[in-house]
């Protein structure tokens, strides 16, 4: 089948592209590169240097009559949608609203939507479930759950199908450390440094750690399941920053000691995500452990070294 997707040269969407092209689809991605790598992109995707909000994202719906459009892309960063919100609604919402008016217009059947645990803010319970009140803590989250809004009222109104995907804390080969980079990210550049991170807060704190592959299955699942289902995408599990820690030291057989500043103003303490509606509805769970996951990561960079420099960013 055609599918088209948006940010895919970036860190999970470009393995999506991957998985897709090798299963035999015809894939164009559409990707403004602010944050997009051109290393990243499938030689056998069709690629297109443009914004979602772009006019002339129309022309390539026109030419390359998309079945399934696949929408990764965004502005991902917390702390610039607490600084910038006009910057965040703009990216986030009007431009997932501009492609949504051209699903509508050339007829895509279905759209698959990257989602984030963001929108449930701080859980009353763990694991959270779908049905858990949405309290988002910044305009990112908020964001996010705007555009679930929308996706269902198009399929309401149009006949849009979805599948919306809510992951948890996504970690993999080819996540950068700065920008989009996730605390897994920038531990392992800073091991291969050997460089002192910093912890927020006690290192207790929590996340629901899902690797990249895992969530390229969950994808291509929802190419032909879950209609009209809003899913999990997590591994119903919890851990610490501390222990990640002492996870990373020994992959890395070394012995470094992070040092810890002051908590975050809007830090979550702990998260979780409950993925059996996802068995349910896309027959998925995830496959790999932390400790699976981590080792391949890990054992990839130690191999393509270096990464780049982000002496500033920490966790």
């Amino acid at each position: 089948m055609n599918i088209l997707i948006t940010g895919g040269a970036g860190f999970i969407a470009s393995h999506i592209a991957d998985a897709c092209i090798e299963l035999g689809h015809r894939v164009a991605i559409v990707d403004n590169m602010c944050t997009g790598h051109y290393e990243y992109v499938h030689p056998h995707a069709e690629f297109h240097k443009l914004d979602i909000a772009d006019a002339q994202l129309t022309a390539v719906f026109e030419a390359f009559h998309p079945e399934v459009v696949i929408h990764h892309a965004a502005q991902i960063d917390v702390r610039s949608s607490i600084s910038n919100p006009l910057l965040d609604a703009d990216v986030n919402i009007l431009g997932s609203i501009h492609l949504l008016e051209l699903c509508k217009n050339y007829g895509v059947r279905k759209i698959i939507y990257a989602s984030s645990a963001a929108v449930y803010g701080k859980p009353m319970a763990l694991g959270v479930c779908e049905d858990h009140p949405i309290r988002p803590l910044s305009g990112y989250g908020i964001s996010k759950h705007t555009v679930e809004h929308y996706i269902d009222v198009y399929a309401h109104l149009f006949g849009l199908d979805y599948t919306i995907l809510r992951y948890a804390n996504v970690y993999g080969i080819r996540q950068d450390p700065k920008g989009e980079g996730g605390v897994i990210s920038i531990f392992v550049d800073k091991w291969l440094r050997k460089n002192v991170p910093v912890i927020y807060g006690d290192g207790e704190q929590t996340r629901d750690f899902i690797y990249v592959k895992d969530i390229v299955r969950a994808n291509l699942l929802a190419l032909n399941k879950g209609s009209l289902a809003i899913v999990n995408i997590g591994t119903d599990s919890q851990t610490s920053i501390n222990e990640l820690s002492r996870i990373m030291n020994i992959i890395f057989d070394d012995l470094i000691v992070p040092t810890y500043h002051k908590t975050r103003p809007g830090d979550i303490e702990r998260s979780c995500l409950n993925n059996r509606l996802a068995f349910k509805m896309l027959g998925w769970q995830p496959k790999y452990t932390l400790l699976q996951g981590l080792e391949e990561v890990c054992g990839y960079y130690k191999m393509n070294y270096p990464l780049p420099s982000i002496n500033s960013i920490n966790y």
